[in-house]
């Protein structure tokens, strides 16, 4: 898995012509669990985290892109994790997260969800973000466990519309991000800094008073927290 996930997000990103920067890769734990946590513009970021972390990162994705042919078999390819049905708690997935990271091995997700693929937000900006990252970096027993803020800086990009939002409504009829009239857009990059936050290393006491009455507030500052940390490395000026 580790040699096809790198050698397939090298080849994505040769073939789209997208130049790729990393800065401070010293950050990245080099063998303990991780869960990437990273702001989501365009479709190339899967491969782009892959390549940066130089490990065979399985990231979470949109159902939609799980249960659509072509889309799925591309997901696939990736080591995708789909999430859960619209609507639904996502135990199919947070199982199959756990399990990976309890044998070690590195799982990314978007907190904005697919938000930001349907409108994308300036470059320099992240939306909001969701927590179920948090509250699984506080639920999955896994004694050294790495929460890693990362953000992708768009240095040059390109957008292009590539298809009504009647047609994945269609594909798709109770996802309601596609009810909406347009084109759905598409962010290519040409040119990507990723820059590495530090990484927030989850304790047994943080554990212990999750599962007490103290869950609520250390999800919400886990999630905000994260959010801070990539929104500054956005907008971070060399």
């Amino acid at each position: 898995m580790r040699g096809d996930l790198l050698l397939r997000s090298h080849m994505l990103l040769r073939l789209s012509g997208t130049q790729i920067n990393i800065d401070y890769p010293e950050r990245i734990p080099a063998a303990d669990a991780l869960l990437v946590v990273s702001n989501h513009r365009g479709l190339l970021d899967v491969p782009v985290l892959i390549t940066a972390m130089n490990r065979p990162l399985r990231v979470v994705c949109h159902h939609f892109m799980g249960q659509t042919p072509g889309l799925r078999q591309a997901v696939d390819a990736l080591g995708c994790l789909p999430l859960d049905p619209p609507g639904q708690y996502p135990r199919i997935l947070f199982q199959q997260a756990a399990q990976l990271l309890q044998t070690g091995q590195p799982v990314g997700i978007f907190p904005e969800g697919a938000q930001p693929m349907i409108q994308p937000v300036p470059s320099d900006r992240v939306g909001a973000f969701q927590s179920g990252f948090a509250h699984l970096a506080l639920r999955v027993p896994v004694k050294k466990l790495a929460v890693l803020p990362v953000a992708i800086a768009t240095i040059r990009a390109t957008t292009i519309p590539v298809a009504p939002f009647k047609l994945f409504q269609w594909l798709a009829p109770t996802e309601p991000l596609f009810a909406r009239p347009g084109w759905h857009p598409a962010v290519f990059y040409r040119q990507v800094q990723v820059r590495i936050g530090q990484p927030r290393w989850i304790t047994e006491s943080q554990r212990a008073q999750y599962r007490s009455n103290q869950a609520a507030a250390l999800v919400s500052s886990l999630t905000q927290t994260c959010r801070t940390d990539i929104l500054r490395l956005l907008q971070k000026r060399d």
